[in-house]
């Protein structure tokens, strides 16, 4: 079945208004009508396309965010997967509009339960890739998870508490610092 263009175009324009609302207005004063205003889309189509405003964020954020879904295969492709989705994570966090979302969804998730499940649940799944890909490239299957936290960690302390962003350089080594030295 072919979607009408108009119907992509419409839930686009929604979905980066839903974002830049987001990042303007904090998650507390988000409105489905700023959205509409916004956008330019009728607030009836919207809450026909989703039931609320946790639901248009989360959808938002899963359009306007995807991972790289890098191949690993094997262990010298799943270190370079590490280094993508590491990559991602700090032009997620420092980068566009997205990054700009950043401190109403975390206060957002200290004030509200939906937006918590959201930002954690979205969080989850996002560190469960990289330590699937840290596991097929060390090996390491027990201690997998808690090196995806400690790279992840390291890329969010600096966006967060120094506001200095590591260069691509530190990314890489960090991810060598974390993963070990690579097989020969």
């Amino acid at each position: 079945m072919r979607v009408d263009p108009r119907v992509t175009r419409s839930r686009h324009a929604v979905l980066e208004a839903a974002v830049a609302e987001l990042a303007e207005a904090g998650y507390g004063a988000f409105t489905i009508d700023a959205v509409a205003r916004r956008s330019g889309v009728a607030r009836s189509t919207i809450y026909r396309l989703w039931p609320g405003r946790t639901e248009l964020i989360e959808a938002a954020l899963d359009t306007l965010n995807v991972q790289p879904a890098e191949s690993i295969a094997t262990p010298t492709r799943a270190r370079d997967a590490v280094r993508g989705l590491v990559r991602h994570l700090d032009i997620g966090l420092n980068e566009g509009p997205v990054a700009a979302c950043l401190p109403a969804l975390i206060d957002g998730a200290e004030r509200d339960a939906g937006v918590r499940r959201l930002h954690h649940g979205q969080n989850e799944r996002r560190r469960a890739r990289l330590a699937e890909a840290i596991s097929e490239a060390t090996g390491l299957d027990a201690d997998a998870d808690l090196l995806a936290h400690a790279l992840a960690g390291a890329v969010m302390y600096a966006r967060l508490m120094t506001g200095r962003r590591l260069s691509g350089a530190q990314l890489n080594r960090l991810v060598d610092l974390i993963l070990g030295p690579a097989a020969s």
